[in-house]
C-alpha cells in the first residue's frame, strides 16, 4: 500500500500557522463558549490523552476506525503520537506519514485535539530522516543554554509541521543518583542551577516557535534508584534537600512559562508520608505543593498511568483499578490523565465521582478550562491542519542538521587520556587507477573495535562503524551482547593481544522497563557491572588497558565499573550524531572541549577534566 499524502483540505478546512503560544481574547471567548456546551461526559474525555502509533494503516482499516471510534465515543482531547518497539528499537516513520495521520486524527475529531509526542531529542526521537539531536545531557556537556533555546525552536518548528503541538519536554530532573536507570542521559545533569537555566532556555525556544512544553518528572525523578515503569521510585530527601536540588529546575520552568508539569510516580516521603499513594495522586504533592506553593497555574499531566509505579497501588479485585487511579488523580488536582489503561473504567469513575459528590462539577471544568486553553493558545480554534506541502521545507533543514552535528561535537568530553592510544592513524587503501569503487580492505591486527550493545540484531553501532571505516578501512570490528559475549570472549581476547590500539564502544542508554540479567536474576540497571559484556571489558582492560580507549556512547557512568580504564570518551548519547563526533575526536579531528555535567564516581568530579 501507498501512503496518499496529497489528501487536500475539504471545504472549510485551513492549514495552522504556528505561531508564539499565546492566549488571546478571541481564543478566551472560544474556550468559555465551548465550555458552557460541554456535557459532564465530553467535559471529562478532554482529560483524557490516549496514544496512537504512527506506523502506516489504511484509514479505512478496521484498525483505524476502530481507534477513531473510540477517541469519538470518549471525546478524547488529546492523543500521543508514539511509535511501536521491536527488539529494543523504535520503528520510526518518516515526517510526511506522520503529518498525513495528524492530520486525519483532526479531522475525525468533533473538538481539535492536542497532538503530543515524546520528542526529547526532537523529532529524532520518533521520526525517521531529521537532524539527530543527542540526548539533553550532551547539551548540559556543552554548557551552553542558547543552544538549548535554539534546539526548542528547531523541534517547535518540525512539530508543529508535522502536527505535533505538546512537547513531552524538558527533563527538569536532576541526575544525582549514578544509579538511576531511567532518567541519566535525558537529563541535562546534577547541578541544579545549571539544569534549570537549560530547562528555562529550551521553553522559551520552544513557545516563541509555537510549540507547547512540559517540565517533568514533579517532583523530581533524578535521585532515584528504581523505574517507575517497574515499580514505586522512592525520593529519599529531606525537604531542605528538595528545595535545593529537585525543585529548583521546576521552579525556573514555571517562570520560564512551562505549559505544562507532568508528575511522576514517585513516593516522596518527605512531602507525602502515606506509604500507599505517589506523587501522581497525592493532593499534597499536586494542589498543596506544585499548585499552591509554587503557583503553577497551567496544565498538569499525569505520568503514563499504565506504570508499574502507579498500577501496583491499584490491584485487581478490589472494583475498577483504572476508575479508583483515575479518581484519585482528578482528587489530587491533575487535569490530563495520560494513557488510562481503562479508559471507559477511567472515564466512567470519573464522572459516576461528579454524579456522586464526590468530585465537584467545578473541579472538573477547572481542568477543562486550561486544557482548552492550551489549544486556543495555539490557535487550533481557527485551524487544526497542517500543510503537508510545507513539511519538506521546515523538516531536515541543512542548518538544522548542522547544527545537531555542533551540538554532539561539543559535547564530546575525554575524561581520562594516558597519551599513547590518541589519536589513532588514518589508513585507506590506495586507489587503483581507472577504478570507480574503492575495493573492501581485508581487517587486520593493527585497529580493533568492541561494539558492546543490548543487541547485536539491529542498527546500533553501524553508523560508527561506517565512520570509522571511512577512515581506518582495515579496522576489525566485534559486536557483542550479553549472549555473545560469553562465545566471542576468548576470540576477542586473543585479537586484543595481538591488536595495536584497541577502541571499545559501550552503548548503554536508560531505557523504559528495561531489565537484564545480573548473577542470574533480572536487574532494573543501566551499568555493565556483573553483566557478561562488563566481564568481557574487564578483561580487555586488565589485559591491555594500556592501548585501550573506551567511549561510553550514552550512559557517561559506565566507566566507573572499571578503575583499569586509562583513556575515556563520554558522548551521552547513541545518537548518530554522536557516534560521528566520536570518531572524529578518534582520529584528532576534533578537539574535545564537553565538560562533565555529572560526577563520575571514581573517575572525575563534575567539570572540565583534568587530563
Amino acid at each position: 500500500m501507498v501512503l496518499i499524502l496529497s489528501a487536500s483540505c475539504s471545504a472549510g478546512e485551513r492549514y495552522s500557522k504556528p505561531g508564539p503560544v499565546n492566549l488571546t481574547s478571541d481564543g478566551r471567548r472560544w474556550v468559555q463558549q465551548t465550555l458552557k456546551k460541554l456535557s459532564l461526559e465530553e467535559k471529562v474525555g478532554q482529560m483524557i490523552n490516549v496514544r496512537y502509533f504512527t506506523d502506516f494503516q489504511n484509514f479505512e482499516s478496521d484498525s483505524y476506525r476502530q481507534f477513531r471510534d473510540q477517541m469519538k465515543k470518549y471525546h478524547v482531547g488529546s492523543v500521543t503520537l508514539t511509535v511501536h518497539v521491536e527488539a529494543g528499537f523504535l520503528l520510526k516513520n518518516p515526517p510526511l506519514e506522520v503529518a498525513s495521520i495528524a492530520n486525519q486524527l483532526q479531522r475525525d475529531s468533533k473538538l481539535p485535539l492536542l497532538l503530543a509526542a515524546d520528542f526529547e531529542r526532537g523529532l529524532f526521537s520518533r521520526v525517521s530522516s531529521v537532524p539527530a539531536f543527542p540526548d539533553a545531557m550532551a547539551f548540559g556537556a556543552t554548557g551552553n543554554p542558547r543552544y538549548a533555546e535554539r534546539f526548542g525552536a528547531i523541534a517547535a518548528d518540525e512539530a508543529r509541521a508535522v502536527g505535533v503541538h505538546w512537547d513531552f519536554f524538558p527533563v527538569a530532573d536532576v541526575n544525582s543518583n549514578p544509579d538511576n536507570p531511567i532518567i541519566n542521559t535525558r537529563s541535562f545533569g546534577e547541578e541544579p542551577n545549571q539544569v534549570g537555566a537549560l530547562v528555562a532556555a529550551f521553553i522559551h525556544g520552544a513557545r516563541a516557535h509555537g510549540m507547547l512544553t512540559t517540565a517533568k518528572h514533579f517532583p523530581g525523578h533524578g535521585d532515584t534508584a528504581t523505574d517507575s515503569h517497574l515499580g514505586v521510585a522512592k525520593v529519599e530527601g529531606d525537604l531542605p534537600r528538595l528545595e535545593g536540588v529537585e525543585l529548583p529546575p521546576f521552579k525556573q520552568a514555571i517562570r520560564a512559562g512551562v505549559d505544562s508539569v507532568m508528575v511522576a510516580h514517585v513516593s516522596a516521603p518527605a512531602l507525602d508520608p502515606d506509604p500507599n499513594t505517589v506523587a501522581t495522586v497525592s493532593k499534597k504533592v499536586v494542589t498543596g505543593l506544585l499548585r499552591d506553593e509554587l503557583g503553577f497555574k497551567n496544565v498538569i499531566i499525569t505520568d503514563a498511568m499504565e506504570m508499574r509505579g502507579l498500577t501496583s497501588l491499584y490491584p485487581a479485585g478490589r472494583g475498577t483499578p483504572m476508575a479508583r487511579a483515575a479518581v484519585d488523580a482528578v482528587k489530587a488536582g491533575d487535569d490530563v490523565l495520560l494513557w488510562p489503561t481503562d479508559v471507559d473504567g477511567a472515564v466512567s469513575g470519573i464522572v459516576s465521582a461528579v454524579r456522586s459528590g464526590e468530585i465537584a462539577e467545578s473541579r472538573i471544568d477547572a481542568s477543562v478550562r486550561r486544557i482548552l486553553e492550551m489549544k486556543a493558545s495555539l490557535g487550533l480554534h481557527k485551524a487544526r491542519l497542517v500543510d503537508l506541502s510545507q513539511v519538506p521545507y521546515v523538516v531536515s533543514r541543512q542548518e538544522d542538521m548542522q547544527f545537531a552535528q555542533q551540538v554532539a561535537d561539543e559535547a564530546v568530553t575525554l575524561v581520562r587520556d594516558n597519551g599513547p592510544v590518541l589519536p589513532l592513524s588514518r589508513f585507506r587503501p590506495p586507489a587503483t587507477e581507472g577504478e570507480i569503487f574503492q575495493p573492501a580492505m581485508k581487517p587486520t591486527a593493527k585497529t580493533l573495535v568492541i561494539v558492546i550493545t543490548e543487541s547485536v540484531h539491529g542498527a546500533t553501532g553501524r553508523g560508527f562503524e561506517a565512520a570509522f571505516k571511512a577512515r581506518r578501512a582495515d579496522a576489525t570490528f566485534y559486536y557483542v551482547d550479553n549472549t555473545l559475549a560469553p562465545l566471542l570472549a576468548p576470540e576477542i581476547l586473543q585479537s586484543v593481544k595481538d591488536a595495536e590500539k584497541v577502541v571499545v564502544a559501550a552503548y548503554v542508554v536508560p531505557t523504559a522497563a528495561k531489565q537484564v540479567m545480573v548473577n542470574g536474576k533480572l536487574a532494573n540497571s543501566v551499568s555493565l557491572e556483573q553483566q557478561a559484556t562488563g566481564e568481557l571489558l574487564g578483561h580487555v582492560l586488565q589485559a591491555a588497558a594500556a592501548k585501550t580507549v573506551v567511549i561510553a556512547m550514552g550512559n557517561p557512568y559506565v566507566g566507573e565499573s572499571f578503575p583499569d580504564i586509562q583513556a575515556y570518551m563520554c558522548t551521552y548519547s547513541n545518537a548518530s550524531s554522536s557516534e560521528l563526533s566520536a570518531v572524529k575526536v578518534l582520529f584528532g579531528e576534533l578537539k574535545p572541549i564537553g565538560k562533565l555535567p555529572v560526577t563520575l564516581p571514581g573517575l572525575a568530579p563534575r567539570g572540565r577534566p583534568v587530563l
